[in-house]
């Protein structure tokens, strides 16, 4: 692993595979980390400060938000495979029309779903079926959060180039920073001013900002082959479909998944605030531990694609086996311990016994099955890697959404126990992984192996 010819990107086709994965990750593992710290803040402070209507109003709006941000991860993740593409064939001139391109896009597109969102924040909340005593706080958080939207489509985007030319230490620093202005604005909107909710989620979309802005700010400032200059940002035709062809599938992947989330959000409504409000506490402690798989599967996805681009698939092949045995042994070491103290941290998010019962029931039940999440995340990312975007939209829609949608929908009419919804993700993780794994073996690999086989036999 070599610095290439800018400051900060870095070649990931080149040194030692496990060292180039795990340098990358680490940055991606840690920011990822930070950016659920200031939205644990987030729960921290309103279940503590202002109560449990209030925590279940902003549980109510976390899936609806993640449909419109879902949608800008997805593209940048999309796009940002054709950005490491461009990198690792060492075509610099293509790269910097595509990351021009791409911020340019991510503006338009983002200041539109900014009105769409607040348009449609009393539909959706109507949607998820959200209880009349915590829809006033809901509407409130969600309307303010939404004017964030653009920030979040800008800084992805912005993210994803940094991410596919193999530097992941900047955005870390950056979300560092982010994170903490996130607290102390929470501490002061919400604990000192009282302003509720509304404080709670204007401290967000102002951190959010600040992130746009340092990103913005590095980018015009660098020598880098990424470097932001404001008179090319044009949309050129051919870049945007070559970016859109790998990013609308993530993108779609990614909504869709959020908007299937509404539906099991609806399951848990029905088991009443309390539920609601654990549930909400589980989630910001599990997006830890899968935290450790993301950032795995995310450097897997940039690390194929430069190999790709550079035609090193044999690396390509054998970085999915050195991730997957990093993952199994990370995942191991942070789950038992807090299967053992599952109380003791979810009491972190809430007070209310009744909450933290739900929340230490969802722990519990997911924590055993978290080897499967990581076959599904390994995978997915992987046939993503090798450019097959809409693939790994189909599988994940199969196994994340319908797969589980068809699941939750049996065991509902058989019993109502919240312990069923709750299995809801580890199924749809198992189809999604089985159905990624099929086509990763017979499309990918054993035609590479083929290939490979004849060749040999030729020379």
């Amino acid at each position: 692993m070599r610095s290439s010819s800018g400051k900060s990107s870095v070649d990931l086709t080149e040194g030692s595979i496990v060292k180039s994965i795990i340098l990358f990750a680490l940055p991606l593992l840690l920011g990822q980390i930070f950016q659920n710290l200031y939205n644990s803040v987030d729960s921290i402070v309103v279940g503590r400060a202002v109560g449990v209507t209030a925590l279940a109003a902003v549980t109510s709006c976390a899936d609806i938000s993640n449909i419109l941000i879902g949608f800008f991860t997805g593209l940048s993740v999309g796009a940002g495979v054709a950005f490491s593409r461009f990198f690792g064939a060492k075509d610099y001139d293509r790269l910097h029309r595509s990351v021009h391109t791409a911020i340019l896009f991510s503006i338009i597109v983002g200041v539109g779903m900014v009105i769409i969102g607040i348009v449609l924040a009393p539909f959706l909340l109507h949607m998820v079926d959200c209880p009349a005593e915590v829809y006033p706080e809901a509407l409130t958080y969600l309307r303010i959060y939404f004017i964030g939207v653009m920030f979040t489509a800008i800084y992805n985007v912005q993210s994803g180039v940094l991410r596919a030319v193999g530097d992941s230490r900047t955005p870390l620093y950056y979300l560092i920073i982010a994170s903490v202005t996130n607290i102390i604005l929470d501490i002061l909107f919400v604990v000192v001013l009282h302003m509720g909710v509304a404080g709670v989620a204007t401290a967000t979309i102002l951190a959010q900002g600040e992130s746009v802005l340092l990103v913005t700010i590095k980018m015009l400032r660098t020598k880098d082959v990424y470097k932001l200059v404001p008179r090319d940002l044009k949309i050129e035709g051919p870049l945007l479909v070559d970016i859109l062809r790998l990013g609308i599938p993530a993108a779609i992947q990614s909504c869709l998944i959020t908007f299937s989330n509404l539906f099991v959000q609806r399951y848990v409504n029905g088991f009443g605030t309390a539920a609601m409000a654990g549930t909400g506490a589980a989630k910001k402690i599990d997006n830890y531990i899968s935290q450790l798989t993301v950032a795995l599967a995310q450097s897997l996805t940039t690390y194929i694609s430069q190999c790709v681009g550079a035609w090193k698939k044999q690396r390509a092949f054998k970085s999915i086996r050195y991730a997957l045995c990093i993952n199994f042994v990370t995942v191991a070491v942070v789950s038992v311990p807090l299967y053992i103290f599952a109380g003791d941290v979810a009491s972190l998010f809430t007070s209310d016994a009744e909450s933290l019962r739900y929340a230490v029931l969802m722990i519990h039940t997911l924590i055993p099955f978290y080897i499967i999440q990581s076959f599904h995340q390994m995978f997915s990312n992987s046939v993503r890697g090798f450019g097959k975007s809409m693939v790994t939209m189909i599988t994940s829609i199969a196994g994340l959404i319908a797969m589980r949608q068809i699941f939750l929908a049996i065991a509902m009419h058989i019993s109502h126990d919240i312990k069923l919804v709750y299995l809801g993700w580890p199924v749809g993780w198992f189809f999604s992984a089985l159905f990624a794994f099929i086509y990763f073996m017979f499309a990918i690999y054993r035609p590479y192996r083929r290939s490979l086989s004849e060749s040999q036999e030729i020379s």
